[in-house]
């Protein structure tokens, strides 16, 4: 399938965005995390390398949890070597100083902590406080950059929690500000279960970098529970925010929050980006194909309206 072949939109740049985007696609750990079924890692690793086909430039692999939590991605150490050659940045997921060491041995060179921003979740998610999950952090942080590691900072429920309701801005700022200061490089913004609204996003934003943290330094993570993924993402981009999280496919959500429904499809993102004459470097009829292909191994659609709308013009 040629992507100039699709019908693509026609560009309509506009003021006041970002000339270029970089997707970081996390359709291979956070979608397929979720999935009921185990996807052999050939499979995956598979999935990842047709995902580089694409252009896409950053590509989240898979996470060292212990198994006994996501039994889906128990195949870490299997998976990595198989597609460590490519030349697209790996970010991995650790969860603690045990799933750093882990990804070290393998060569890693980009990792994630997940973190967040309500004491429910943290409870649910990390059995811990957020303060506790904080300190376990911090020497992961501290081990990682010694080892000249790229760290990202994932912070869940920033915009609402399913047992605390609205999460009030300065609580989300608050632990933003604390993972930037033990290290972490960048920082991912999430609405775990989809509720956030532009006015919303638009808040917090303006809240951190008043707070002294730099836009260069956010990325995005919406879930598209109430159909406001894409016009939460151009409320991020017109306050200059570059890096979108997004997942091949619209797979996955959240194993702990019940009402989460899929990320944004990197394919809905791409369609919106190229529409606005905004660069990402992916070719979206490879992209499509791709997402194709994997439901097809996953038995069933792929919930993108544009997977649905530009494959279904390829037939």
């Amino acid at each position: 399938m040629n992507a100039s072949e699709l019908g693509l939109p026609m560009a309509v740049p506009a003021e006041g965005l970002p000339a270029r985007v970089r997707i970081h696609e996390v359709g291979a750990r956070d979608g397929l995390q979720n999935e009921k079924a185990v996807v052999p890692a050939v499979v995956k690793a598979e999935f990842i390398r047709r995902l580089a086909a694409t252009g896409l430039t950053t590509i989240e692999a898979t996470s060292f949890v212990h198994p006994r939590w996501v039994p889906q991605l128990a195949d870490a150490e299997q998976l990595f070597p198989q597609v460590s050659d490519l030349p697209v940045e790996l970010p991995v997921l650790v969860p603690n100083a045990r799933g750093l060491e882990r990804a070290l041995t393998l060569g890693a060179r980009r990792v994630a902590v997940f973190a967040s921003a309500t004491e429910s979740f943290a409870q649910a998610n990390l059995n811990r406080t957020v303060d506790e999950a904080l300190a376990m952090f911090e020497p992961v942080v501290t081990r990682a950059k010694a080892e000249d590691v790229h760290v990202r900072g994932y912070l869940s429920m920033c915009f609402g929690d399913p047992w605390e309701g609205a999460v009030p801005v300065a609580q989300v700022v608050r632990v933003c500000r604390a993972l930037l200061d033990m290290g972490c490089d960048e920082l991912s913004l999430g609405d775990t279960i989809g509720v956030a609204t532009p006015g919303q996003v638009s808040a917090l934003i303006t809240a951190l970098t008043d707070a002294g943290v730099p836009v260069s330094a956010l990325g995005v993570h919406f879930h598209d529970t109430y159909g406001q993924a894409l016009s939460n993402t151009l409320t991020a981009l017109r306050h200059g925010v570059a890096t979108v999280d997004a997942s091949a496919g619209g797979l996955g959500g959240c194993p702990y929050a019940k009402s989460a429904t899929g990320n944004l499809a990197t394919e809905d993102l791409v369609w919106m980006l190229r529409g606005l004459g905004i660069e990402t470097g992916i070719d979206l009829g490879r992209l499509v194909a791709t997402s194709v292909w994997m439901a097809a191994h996953l038995g069933r659609p792929s919930p993108s309206r544009t997977v649905r709308a530009l494959s279904h013009q390829e037939q």
